[in-house]
């Protein structure tokens, strides 16, 4: 399921093998929350940009248009026309941005429909339930993502309840892979460490949860409003605790330089709406810094978004062009921009596999994991 290949101080260098296929790792994982990356790009589209796996959305799904649907329709994968390995989150942080419209038990959540208000229940045996419909490779615990900072005493109880949770998501897991009609009978289950901004919760909670024996661990509840530096705090804390024989995601990160520091760390996968969010708005990534593609000096701008970028977008339009459709507001310029910083995001990952192949990660951390968190023109002023 996965093998680490080498390793260059903490940072891995491995292959993880699932239903759909073989991720070479470390990785980026493609945000199409709805079965889709938002920006009009298509599943077609992210095999040309490199994308190994794709992650969607268990609560989104299970709103519209329905994971019982999905499941009539040949599971996810048929749906989305996506061969490769998908990942499902559980849902468990959507419910956590819904603070105001959910009520947290023992059993499990109940929350009001961000869509018509309605009344949703789930819980560990739901969220299995909708994943195993939905037939994705990994299937991701339900879990409770607390704000940072947020009372100790709150966060340690979350954390039990969380541990209490993977426990009847591991019980419901076999069950659901193990009926005869199951969409995706290899499905695998990660489980989910939390612990707020508390270094020995986070220990805590990721001794409590590695005995369990998931396929694979994620640490979640960070990059939720605590300082960088705090985060990486945390990776370092839970890092040793972590199964050196698993997968280990880092949940909802982050910036080029974020996926940087956590392969130093020893993380292996990674995910974010980032660089398509940002890509919907005019920022772009390149391997000078970032530009605003909606700044006027790029209006007789006939360069590439990148020169050394081989993206659909930059071997054949111009940023002159794009900041035309931006300006003009055609739907165009963030289809083209998303496919840019996806693109940029899955070479990032490609670079970071090749320098530690070649062991050379420490130098191309100490070239690009400042860099690439600045702006081009920061850079240029450096």
């Amino acid at each position: 399921m996965f093998e680490i290949l080498k390793k260059e101080g903490h940072a891995r260098r491995g292959v993880f093998t699932c239903s759909h296929g073989t991720v070479q790792t470390p990785v980026f994982m493609n945000v199409g929350t709805q079965a889709a990356i938002k920006g009009g790009v298509s599943a077609c589209d992210l095999e040309e940009i490199g994308c190994q796996i794709e992650l969607s959305n268990t609560y989104h799904l299970h709103l519209r248009p329905g994971d019982q649907v999905i499941r009539q329709l040949g599971g996810l994968h048929r749906f989305m026309d996506w061969k490769g390995p998908i990942l499902t989150d559980s849902g468990g942080f959507q419910v956590f941005s819904l603070s105001g419209l959910r009520k947290i038990r023992e059993e499990g959540v109940t929350f009001a429909s961000h869509i018509d208000g309605r009344r949703i229940f789930m819980g560990p045996e739901e969220s299995m339930a909708i994943q195993a419909n939905l037939g994705s490779d990994v299937a991701m615990a339900f879990d409770e993502c607390v704000e940072n900072p947020s009372p100790r005493e709150y966060v340690q109880q979350s954390c039990q309840r969380t541990a209490r949770w993977l426990t009847r998501c591991v019980t419901a897991h076999k069950q659901q892979i193990e009926q005869p009609d199951c969409v995706n009978p290899g499905q695998m289950l990660f489980g989910i460490n939390q612990g707020g901004t508390y270094a020995d919760l986070r220990r805590e909670h990721m001794e409590q949860i590695a005995a369990l024996d998931c396929d694979g661990y994620a640490i979640g509840g960070l990059a939720v409003g605590e300082p960088t530096q705090v985060m990486y705090d945390m990776i370092d804390t839970v890092e040793p605790f972590m199964p050196a024989d698993k997968p280990r995601y880092l949940m909802g990160v982050g910036t080029p330089s974020n996926i940087i520091e956590g392969v130093a760390r020893g993380l292996d996968f990674f995910d974010c709406v980032m660089p398509a969010r940002n890509a919907r708005h005019g920022k772009l990534y390149t391997w000078q810094g970032t530009i605003n593609l909606k700044n006027e000096r790029y209006k007789l701008d006939a360069r590439p978004i990148d020169e050394q970028c081989g993206c659909p977008t930059c071997r054949r339009f111009s940023r002159a062009y794009l900041r035309h459709l931006f300006t003009a507001g055609e739907m165009l310029a963030m289809r083209l921009a998303v496919l840019h910083n996806l693109y940029f995001y899955n070479t990032l990952m490609a670079r970071i596999r090749a320098s530690l192949d070649e062991d050379r990660f420490e130098v191309f951390r100490k070239t690009y994991s400042d860099l690439l968190s600045r702006s081009v023109r920061e850079n240029e002023g450096a």
